[in-house]
């Protein structure tokens, strides 16, 4: 009997790898150990404790996986988390993992059939907080990451936010981060939530590099309120105190009377919905080379109609009214600038 079952173990010993006949546990265990200690020590704290368990009990029953059997299995889940060579003892390689991953209480705890109680939620989605961060910060972070990560990141975000950063990226990566994207149908929650954690350690815990994107605008909003002398000699004064992040907030500002350092394609964009009565409005006591910036944007018969408005005076006519009128439309270039229908002229610095 002994020599029979020695001799079946050899003849099973001597048989072809066949991957197919893996079970999901199996297979799970065997990119996890490919994976190596310290990236699959992060994704066990996300299994639950059965499935756990079914990982270690698979582990222990696999031998030897050859090089393109293992390359087999890693493209059934869709996700680039290991490369390199076949495994061998991957029931060792597993209890390694969970002995420097887990506490002996906790691994006692594991291989029990006790319950364990339910753990917190844990903290909410990144995504909204990773959406209001600076393209330029965000996209110096995806540069560094690897392209399979960066997809990732961008599929989670909307689509105009992804758009946004991808613009920012060297061409190569730019190419790369959307193929994947393309090739992403679903993602694994644990390899989400292993992103979702670098994210915050990394990215919006960094304290050096805080995002001030809201606080300029703020400031942007309010300078965009004040009359165009007022809001130069305001930017000569923060600019002398040494302020920082003006350059930003320059990009952020539009008074009516930039309407001339528009180019002719943005000006006519720009007045194309609005009502020739707001124009005119906005044109009183206008300069001359304003006025014409204006005009010479619109059609020739509401051209005809302001003309004629304007030459008969400002008599009786608010300055509020006309300076409302002045920052209704600044607001309105200042929308179509940031949704990419317009572009502002460049800030430059107000003399000193």
């Amino acid at each position: 009997m002994t020599n029979r079952s020695g001799a079946a173990a050899r003849h099973e010993a001597e048989q072809p790898f066949d991957a197919s006949a893996m079970t999901r546990p199996q297979k799970a265990a065997a990119i996890l150990v490919a994976m190596g200690k310290p990236a699959a020590s992060r994704l066990l704290k996300f299994f639950k404790q059965d499935e756990l368990k079914a990982l270690i009990e698979a582990a222990r029953t696999l031998s030897t996986i050859p090089q393109s059997d293992l390359e087999t299995i890693v493209a059934e889940f869709e996700a680039e988390f290991t490369e390199g060579a076949g495994l061998l003892d991957s029931g060792d390689a597993m209890d390694t993992i969970l002995n420097e991953t887990l506490s002996p209480e906790e691994v006692s705890a594991l291989m029990s059939d006790e319950p364990v109680t339910p753990q917190n939620e844990g903290p909410p989605p990144v995504w909204p907080e990773v959406a209001k961060l600076d393209r330029e910060r965000l996209a110096a972070f995806l540069a560094a990451e690897h392209a399979q990560t960066s997809a990732l990141i961008l599929s989670n975000l909307t689509s105009q936010v992804s758009a946004e950063v991808l613009l920012k990226l060297e061409k190569p990566m730019r190419t790369e981060v959307i193929k994947r994207m393309m090739a992403i149908t679903s993602m694994p929650p644990a390899a989400v939530k292993i992103v979702e954690n670098q994210i915050r350690t990394r990215l919006l815990a960094d304290t050096t590099h805080k995002d001030n994107a809201a606080g300029q605008s703020r400031v942007a909003n309010l300078l965009n309120e004040l009359d165009k002398p007022l809001l130069d000699e305001v930017m000569q004064d923060l600019a002398a105190s040494g302020a920082g992040g003006l350059d930003a907030i320059r990009a952020r500002l539009f008074a009516f009377e930039d309407i001339e350092l528009l180019t002719q394609r943005s000006r006519v964009t720009l007045f194309d919905g609005l009502s020739t009565e707001l124009v005119t409005l906005a044109l009183r006591n206008g300069s001359a080379g304003l006025t014409e910036a204006v005009l010479s944007s619109i059609g020739a018969r509401s051209r005809r109609m302001i003309e004629s408005e304007l030459s008969a005076g400002a008599d009786g006519i608010a300055a509020v009214d006309i300076l409302r009128a002045r920052r209704t439309i600044a607001s309105t270039a200042i929308r179509l600038a940031g949704e990419g229908t317009i572009e502002l002229p460049t800030a430059q610095p107000a003399a000193a």
